[in-house]
């Protein structure tokens, strides 16, 4: 089997929204450098989306990680390692809810953005560095080795990914606004409601994930007897002595 049919198995098995972003993300940089993209045109600049009505800024500034170079390959294979194992795991046969952690991601990071301090052009970093954090999150005991380097727990990843950039001096903000994004989305969804609160994030976009049959289908829910759907879905435990939840956001979708 030759490496182009390999490729294109294992391109056509990812998950819909995951390859569906890495696939624009590439498409972008490639576009740009080979000339063809004015990154100018495509960054997030409120004056120009409410002076000019260029409204297009509010979503094409979440395709660009930057040009070709070491730390575009880094974001890439986030995307396709983290973005495909939360897609594949605890959203499996959840593409709706995935699909809404990524547009409530892309709003909290809009309106952090709004903030001068915080404001930033390009917001792709970011909704990466989101997707990291719920993943470590969602898998806080893995152990992860960084460049053969160190090995650590995956709940402190994203933490380790921001203190790389800090030391090849790369821009720390967008990393920042990412975590931030992410605490948010999974505080909403998992910390708040395990503390007894309600969730009220609930996904609004079922129908519309039916309809264009963006992966498979969820399965029917179960009825319970005798039971709580709280109790049903056993939701999960902070981990003794370390304050890491190992809840998934999955687990309180109902």
């Amino acid at each position: 089997m030759s490496k182009g049919i390999i490729v294109d198995l294992w391109y056509n098995s990812l998950p819909p929204i995951s390859k569906g972003y890495g696939t624009l993300c590439l498409l972008f940089t490639t576009t740009y450098q080979l000339g063809v993209l004015d990154p100018n045109y495509t960054g997030l600049s409120y004056g120009r989306v409410f002076k000019n009505f260029e409204v297009w800024r509010l979503f094409t500034n979440f395709f660009f990680l930057g040009g070709f170079s070491i730390n575009f390959g880094i974001r890439l294979l986030m995307i396709a390692r983290y973005g495909v194992q939360l897609e594949q795991g605890p959203f499996q046969r959840r593409t709706a809810d995935f699909l809404w952690m990524m547009i409530f991601g892309t709003l909290s990071l809009l309106a952090l953005s709004a903030i001068p301090f915080f404001s930033f052009p390009f917001l792709g970093i970011s909704l990466v560095f989101m997707l990291l954090y719920v993943w470590s999150r969602e898998f806080p005991s893995a152990n992860i080795n960084i460049y053969g380097l160190v090995t650590l727990k995956a709940f402190y990843l994203p933490w380790a990914m921001l203190a790389l950039d800090v030391i090849f001096g790369s821009p720390i903000l967008p990393d920042f606004l990412g975590i931030v994004a992410g605490h948010l989305y999974y505080f909403l969804t998992v910390l708040y409601p395990l503390s007894g609160g309600k969730n009220i994030l609930k996904t609004p976009l079922h129908k519309i994930v039916a309809r264009w049959r963006l992966g498979a289908p969820a399965p029917p829910s179960r009825p319970t007897v005798g039971i709580s759907r709280a109790a049903a879905a056993a939701p999960a435990q902070p981990e003794r002595n370390t304050g890491v939840f190992r809840g998934r956001a999955y687990r309180l979708s109902d």
